[in-house]
Parts: C-alpha cells; structure tokens; sequence
C-alpha cells in the first residue's frame, strides 16, 4: 500500500545527489527573495496566537452581524483583518537574500540594500531586545555594515523569536547569511 505523506522523503533521497555536487535543486528560483534560515517556535507560536485570537473575533463578528448590528460587525471584521495583517508580517521579519541585494523585514517597516552597499555582514555581542521586547539582555546579533556608513538596525539576535534558546541555530542562521552575502557579492 503506497502512503503519500512518505513520497517527500523519498523525493528528498533522489534529490540528494544534486545536492550535494552544488546543483540547484529543480524547485529552487534563485531570483527570488528567500530567507536563508527558518522562522523560529517564538516567531510562529506568536503567530499561531494571534491567528487563534483573529479567529475567535471573526467568530464574534458573525454573531454580531446575525445580531443585526451591522456597524459593530464591520468593526470586528476590521479588527480580525489587522490582526491578520499582523499575524503574516511577523513570521516574514528577518533577513532575506536575492541576487538583486539584501532585504531587512521589520513588523512595520522592510530595508533593501543593494549588494554594493553592504560591506560587511558579522556577529556582534551587544545588548539585544529580549523577544522584541524593550527588555534588553546581553546578547548576539547579526550587524549589517553598510558602505555609507552605519549599520541597519538589528533585526536578527540569539534572543529574537527565531533563536531563543537555541544559540546553535543562530551560528548555522549567520553563517548561512554570511556565505549569501558572500555569494551575492562576487
């Protein structure tokens, strides 16, 4: 009996060949924007809650509107919207690469920096927000120098909701940022 959910491991296997001689993988567009590293169980269990408190809202906008005030339902449908907004935009902040240069996502604001602008790319120990928090804690972050001068504002750190509690992935999530910047930059 063939089991489908089992077809991904073995598309993986015959795959890994082409991996590993430095082959792009079929499936792999290379002109466009992707983050080098995952979104962390911070960063996606915060989501996942505020995607669970937009649901509960939605619901609560149905009942307002099956009430007959149209006015309030709006509202809540609003609300549950924003809330939705937001949901999406903090699993996307982070660093992401494409060959036309670096792109930083913030929750209310995104950077692009063009390659020729970024000097260097490196980890610095410094005081660093505490989940995003105004909380600051001595931490790790990935500081992006820039060629004008200055550094972009931190967004990548060993105590965001990506990394927290998991320093390793963070030393695989810059050096993978690193070896893009690299690559790009030749």
């Amino acid at each position: 009996m063939p089991l489908p959910f089992l077809t991904a491991d073995r598309d993986a296997e015959d795959l890994a060949p082409a991996t590993a001689s430095g082959e792009n993988l079929p499936y792999e567009d290379l002109d466009r924007w992707r983050r080098p590293y995952r979104p962390g169980p911070w960063r996606v269990g915060g989501s996942a809650l505020v995607l669970l408190l937009a649901s509960y809202v939605l619901f609560s906008a149905l009942i307002i509107a099956l009430a007959g005030s149209l006015p309030g339902a709006g509202i809540c449908f609003a609300v549950a919207a924003l809330m939705i907004t937001v949901a999406v935009r903090l699993v996307r902040v982070g660093i992401w690469v494409s060959p036309q240069g670096l792109r930083q996502l913030r929750l209310t604001s995104s950077t692009t920096v063009a390659w020729s602008d970024v000097t260097a790319v490196r980890t610095a120990q410094q005081p660093v927000r505490w989940l995003g928090l105004p909380r600051t804690v001595q931490g790790q972050a990935l500081v992006i120098d820039l060629a004008r001068g200055g550094s972009l504002p931190v967004v990548v750190t060993d105590r965001g909701g990506d990394f927290l509690g998991r320093p390793e992935a963070f030393a695989m999530a810059a050096d993978a940022i690193e070896d893009q910047v690299a690559g790009y930059r030749r």
